[in-house]
């Protein structure tokens, strides 16, 4: 076991009672034996607590931590982080059920990637099956091409596992994006990421659950939100990506940021439009199946205006 590299898992909480000592149970059984579990815990006003308490009494591999203030969502992600002293890092949900060999397999398959990521299957509150998976919905990418994150996100938190040096590059958070998308961004500038096809996760949905994808793709995921916000958002996020000192190609992100801001006050941005087309990373997410590039290189060409 010494000679294996330390994984550590961020697990983040906040009054998730219901459903943590059961994602406990997949954590501590998991096949692979060099692992440290960082729990920091929110303010849950729960038995959250009291059920990480019970478990770090049992298992001396959890540290455990709670904040004296609630930090939200993405700041506890971010201080959760901080705390691992692992080779690698993964991050976990607080009501999620995992394959016991997830983290085996992902160590086996991370090889020289920064970082790597696994199709998912998503479950209803009571832990039935939904019969659907996260490559049902999002388009997968594997390579070292930074520019598919530029307009949309295939990789979920709970299924990424990193090298830390990764983490090192990307905080902190801007509380603005989310932390997984910005994660995959970073570590496709660094370097490369892969997938694996299984469903190492069994993904549970519920109203009171944060990282709900079936409920952001309703209310917060960009692509469902009105024009003008879409156009804001995805505004905001080509400057941040722009504004990122490791860009692979620093003037593509910038030529990007610079048409796709011309959408407010312009009725077709034909500069956008042939950036689009002469790259084709930039769309490798963003086209599902069923859909032809050029339609929607059309719709991205379209100004607020129009519209």
């Amino acid at each position: 076991m010494k000679d294996l590299p330390l994984v550590s898992i961020a697990l983040c909480t906040y009054n998730g009672s219901a459903h943590l000592a059961e994602q406990l149970d997949t954590l501590i059984n998991q096949t692979y034996p060099n692992i440290e579990i960082v729990a920091v815990d929110d303010c849950s006003t729960d038995r959250t607590f009291i059920i990480l308490q019970e478990y770090t009494a049992r298992y001396p591999h959890i540290r455990l931590y709670r904040n004296e203030t609630n930090l939200g969502f993405t700041a506890n992600y971010e201080k959760a982080l901080r705390l691992c002293t692992g080779e690698f890092v993964a991050l976990c949900d607080q009501d999620d059920i995992w394959d016991v060999h997830k983290i085996e397999l992902q160590v086996h398959a991370i090889k020289s990637n920064m970082l790597i990521y696994h199709d998912s299957e998503f479950i209803h509150e009571d832990g039935t099956a939904i019969n659907r998976k996260m490559s049902d919905i999002r388009t997968f990418y594997r390579g070292g091409s930074p520019e598919p994150f530029l307009f949309d996100n295939c990789v979920s938190g709970h299924a990424i596992l990193m090298k830390k040096e990764l983490i090192e590059a990307a905080l902190p958070f801007d509380r603005r994006f989310f932390h997984d998308w910005w994660l995959a961004y970073v570590a496709a500038n660094l370097g490369t990421i892969d997938f694996l096809p299984e469903c190492l996760v069994k993904y549970r949905q519920h109203d009171k659950s944060e990282t709900n994808i079936l409920k952001r793709e309703r209310e917060n995921d960009p692509n469902s939100l009105p024009p003008i916000e879409k156009y804001r958002f995805r505004s905001e996020w080509l400057k941040y990506c722009a504004e990122f000192e490791g860009n692979k190609d620093p003037e593509l992100v910038k030529k990007l940021y610079e048409a796709y801001k011309k959408r407010a006050d312009h009725f077709i941005i034909f500069s956008l439009g042939w950036l689009l087309l002469t790259h084709p990373d930039l769309l490798a997410i963003s086209i599902k199946k069923g859909l032809r590039k050029l339609n929607v290189v059309r719709k991205e060409m379209r100004g607020i205006r129009i519209k």
